[in-house]
């Protein structure tokens, strides 16, 4: 294999097929992204039996062939290349990477012990990429993180006709986002669990493209893909049945707030600096202030109150600081709605539209409350 190819048409392929790669592979040949060169593209994958990754990019090919080589440290090189062409040739079972004066050779793997790549599935439809990135972070902040509870490490995705449903929790705080699609069949309805991880970064990289396709495997193969712009990705579904969430998010409320998105979340930071692991921040929703302070006793005590708009019984209520950020982060609205019930109950976020109406059938971020202790 011989070839000629722009450094940043190589370093964005290269990231892609090797993002996915696993730490600490099963076996040697799992670490290693394949080289494809032939026609006038060429072809990076990797596959580690759950995850797959796919892309093209165009080259000049010189010679054609093919090669195995270690992804994550092809993924650093050709990031620090200098922005000039690029060379790769393969000479016996090595690897040469030539840019202006740099050089670099690195050993290959044995292409025949690389397993095959799994079929992409099936297009079903497909989604604006910006629409689909957003409604994915939104919803991931709340996927649990504890390997040994793997469901609640999964986005549960629900497709309804022309409505997607992305949903997601930790057991402390649930994230769900609706968003349109356009389905090549309008009757469509599939209810899976998708690794939450793989989910996020695919939506992510994909963002930058026009629009990102579904590929949904028929029942009982539990693999689902992603692919835009020549990038393309698969991955095993989640096994386990992921907890009847809609039954959590309340009907009605006793108090509601209208607070400003940007001040709040300033005032979060800065009050949840004194506040030690697991130290809740209070807040006090009264009139037309909220109040927010953390901090007890001899330790260091923050204090501060923001103007806000409150309809119903005063609350004072308490949340973990970086799950409140982190909620707070993912609204797009300039107004932020709080929705109580009890200061024991949990809490829905929500945003405002520009009318100052809450936009609850797109995204609710429900946040589970820390008791008061005095």
């Amino acid at each position: 294999m011989h070839i000629r190819v722009e450094r940043d048409a190589l370093a964005h392929a290269v990231t892609w097929a090797a993002r996915t790669l696993p730490i600490r592979p099963s076996m040697p040949v799992l670490s290693g992204v394949m080289l494809v060169a032939e026609g006038d593209s060429l072809t990076l994958s990797s596959f580690d039996y759950e995850i797959s990754a796919k892309v093209q990019c165009p080259v000049d090919v010189l010679t054609p062939g093919k090669t195995l080589v270690s992804g994550r440290l092809l993924a650093d090189i050709t990031k620090a290349l200098p922005a000039q062409p690029v060379v790769v040739k393969v000479e016996g079972n090595r690897v040469v990477i030539e840019c202006g004066r740099s050089s670099f050779t690195l050993p290959t793997l044995p292409v025949e012990d690389y397993p095959s790549l799994p079929d992409m599935p099936d297009t079903a439809g497909n989604v604006d990429s910006g629409v689909f990135a957003q409604a994915v972070a939104q919803v991931a902040i709340a996927a649990g993180k504890d390997d040994t509870l793997p469901v609640l490490t999964g986005i549960r995705m629900e497709i309804d006709g022309t409505n997607v449903t992305l949903a997601a929790t930790d057991r402390y705080r649930l994230a769900v986002r609706t968003f349109p699609w356009s389905p090549k069949k309008t009757s469509m309805e599939l209810n899976t669990l998708i690794p939450a991880k793989i989910l996020a970064d695919s939506a992510k990289n994909m963002a930058g493209s026009e629009t990102v396709s579904f590929a949904i495997a028929p029942d009982g193969e539990r693999l689902i893909g992603f692919e835009s712009d020549g990038m393309r990705t698969t991955t095993r579904l989640l096994d386990g049945e992921f907890p009847k969430y809609r039954s959590l998010l309340p009907n009605e409320s006793s108090t509601r707030s209208v607070v400003d998105t940007q001040e709040l979340l300033n005032a979060v930071k800065r009050v949840a600096l004194v506040a030690e692991r697991n130290t809740p921040i209070r807040m006090v929703f009264e009139g037309s202030e909220l109040n927010l302070r953390a901090g007890t006793g001899e330790d260091a005590q923050a204090n501060e109150t923001l103007s806000a708009e409150v309809d119903g019984d005063t609350i004072e209520i308490a949340f973990n600081p970086g799950f409140l950020i982190d909620g707070l982060n993912a609204i797009s609205s300039t107004k932020a709605l709080f929705s109580f019930t009890q200061s024991t109950k949990p809490a829905v976020i929500t945003g405002l539209t520009a009318e100052g109406k809450a936009v609850e059938e797109d995204y609710r971020y429900l946040l589970m409350p820390i008791r008061l202790t005095g």
